[in-house]
């Protein structure tokens, strides 16, 4: 690995750079509940060769997003799944406009895909 790989690797969302330890002091929460979003499945940080817990920058913006349900009263394993549920449901959303679009493009070229929408053939 060169040190223009590893610098690269600076912008990457899912590269584990952190350790639990560091990941727990920059959420200002402890290493349990790291653990805790981790048996949750929320997240699955990556291990290193010794074995040792490893997060990305994007498993840290999840794991703050429990934090704050969490910091409002919400069970760490409703937190965990609320924020699943939010995930899907932004996915489903995605999906829903990319078929719209999609569908919308089809009725401007007059593309339908219904046969009927054509009319009867006087063949």
């Amino acid at each position: 690995m060169t040190a223009d790989d590893s610098f690269g690797r600076l912008d990457d969302d899912d590269y584990p750079a952190y350790t639990m330890g560091r990941a727990a002091e920059m959420l200002g929460t402890t290493q349990g509940f790291l653990r805790a979003i981790g048996e949750a499945r929320l997240i699955t940080p990556l291990r290193s060769e010794g074995g040792h817990r490893r997060y990305s920058r994007y498993q840290l913006r999840i794991a703050a997003r429990a934090r704050e349900l969490v910091d409002q009263g919400t069970p760490v394993e409703a937190a965990c799944r609320i924020i699943i549920l939010e995930d899907q449901l932004e996915e489903a959303q995605r999906l829903n406009a990319e078929y719209r679009r999609a569908a919308e493009g089809a009725g401007e070229t007059g593309e339908t895909g219904d046969a009927e929408a054509s009319g009867p053939s006087d063949a």
